[in-house]
């Protein structure tokens, strides 16, 4: 048992209230955000030619967004939607979906419901075919399995294709589970949808059958005040956690400012901070891949704008401790808590214009030297 003296007691209490303190004096969204909107600048206008250009949607070349939103010191600095998205539409996030379900994840390992060197197939049974494969191992897409993650371009040895639309749709965990390994578990890194709702799978069992269905919301959500998320299902009843979130702009900034301030959400520790810091490592065999410069380093189905292995950071306008959610098409949440800016973007890039690093030039130039009231 600790003792404290009475000068250590006022020492604890004196930083316990300056840490209250500090927490309230910062801005939290209630049932909306407060906006603070930036005036008319030059920068502002270079980052809206950027995001927002005249295009012809005939062709579906060059970038499109749909939605940016800025959020600054946990007020709205920027909103811009483009037809026929607003500010409560429930867009679809592509694999942001997985950055949402290692949040929800993040909830259930502060309740103790598992640990990430446990054996996946402890949680869901299918996986007994790969017993070396920890839960760690799938949040670092570092399963070992044999997939490969080829969209519209080469569909036909598209293992997420087959998962998403044709053979796999029904169970896309089991789908998943079928495949064979080519590597030793957490021996490289190799970008994997299926390993993203094997976990998805894994959770019904960590919380049980009965709470599942509604723990995304009891968990996570409703904590936050998110209302508008919507999350589909596969025949099987399990979540497809690699792709199928849809949620407003303004709900995904929350889980943003979450993931800003720590896994605090006001006076609540919603997730511990040592998940928050397992999102934010690199995963320690990461190689970069020289013709894929722009590419993220992979964190716990987060991305990161890590230097690994001698490379340079992969957004080099961008603070070093950018955190992003990242999806098909340009879909993007950019957390960059140095600057105390927060970026939700939703899109339809088809032609691979679209650049991170330069979205993210354009918003800090517009908005991190922005004088606080």
């Amino acid at each position: 048992m600790c003792v404290f003296s009475f000068p250590a007691r006022r020492l604890f209490a004196a930083v316990f209230a300056l840490a209250c303190a500090t927490a309230q004096a910062q801005n939290w969204p209630a049932e909306d955000w407060t906006s603070r909107v930036a005036p008319p600048s030059a920068a502002l206008s270079a980052l809206e030619a950027y995001a927002f250009p005249a295009r012809d949607d005939a062709t579906r070349t060059g970038v499109r967004t749909d939605a940016l939103l800025v959020v600054r010191d946990g007020q709205v600095v920027y909103e811009r939607y483009a037809a026929p998205t607003t500010a409560a539409t429930p867009h679809l996030t592509w694999s942001m979906a997985k950055s949402v379900l290692a949040t929800t994840l993040g909830v259930a390992y502060g309740q103790g419901r598992f640990r990430l060197d446990a054996p996946v197939a402890d949680f869901y049974p299918p996986f007994a075919a790969h017993p070396q494969v920890k839960v760690g191992h799938l949040l670092n897409w570092a399963s070992g399995l044999d997939w490969q993650e080829d969209y519209e371009y080469a569909p036909l040895k598209s293992s997420v294709v087959a998962m998403l639309y044709t053979r796999g749709r029904g169970d896309m965990a089991a789908f998943t589970a079928a495949h064979p390994a080519d590597a030793e578990p957490g021996a490289r890194f190799r970008y994997s949808s299926g390993d993203s709702n094997v976990l998805a799978a894994a959770l019904k069992n960590m919380v049980g059958a009965e709470a599942y269905a509604d723990y995304p919301w009891s968990a996570l959500f409703e904590p936050l005040g998110i209302q508008s998320a919507v999350w589909e299902q596969d025949a099987s009843g399990t979540f497809v956690g690699s792709s199928y979130v849809y949620m407003s702009a303004r709900d995904m900034a929350r889980i943003g400012l979450l993931m800003q301030r720590e896994g605090r959400w006001r006076d609540q520790q919603v997730l511990p901070k040592a998940w928050v810091e397992f999102n934010r490592t690199p995963f320690a065999n990461y190689q970069p891949q020289a013709d894929k410069p722009d590419a993220a380093v992979p964190g716990g189905q987060w991305w990161l704008n890590a230097a690994v292995a001698g490379a340079g950071r992969p957004w080099p306008d961008a603070p070093v401790d950018t955190l992003a959610a990242l999806g098909h098409w340009g879909q993007g949440l950019y957390v960059l808590a140095s600057e105390d800016l927060l970026v939700v973007r939703y899109a339809d890039d088809r032609d691979g214009s679209f650049e991170h690093n330069q979205l993210l030039k354009l918003v800090i130039a517009a908005f991190a030297d922005e004088v606080q009231p």
